[in-house]
């Protein structure tokens, strides 16, 4: 019976120092699909994929869309902003301006 038991905890702890390599990677999720994560490299993963990167049209609307657009109307790629023109759930005209490179939200009028 004592033999058993050590069997079956040798045998336990076997599996278990075999799987925690394996828990110690992480994947990503993104634009470019589904990849592992080394887990020893330390970065901010979103201000990695915006380096040198511009925000596209689709973007820009998905931000307008956060501040309030229902429908979008025209969108104007400027030389640093995207203008983004439509209505908001009232009916009434609205404007978001987003920075091409950081996304951020200029101006809304």
């Amino acid at each position: 019976m004592i033999r058993k038991n050590l069997t079956l905890a040798l045998a336990a702890v076997a599996l278990l120092g075999t799987a925690a390599p394996t828990l110690a990677q992480g994947i990503e999720i993104g634009r470019d699909g589904v990849r592992l994560v080394d887990p020893n490299q330390q970065r901010d993963m979103r201000r990695d994929d915006r380096r040198g990167r511009e925000i596209g049209e689709r973007d820009a609307v998905r931000i307008a869309r956060s501040e309030g657009v229902r429908e979008v109307d025209d969108v104007t790629r400027m030389r640093n902003s995207f203008r983004v023109m439509g209505t908001d759930r009232r009916g009434d005209d609205i404007q978001v301006d987003i920075d091409r490179r950081s996304g951020e939200v200029l101006s809304v009028r």
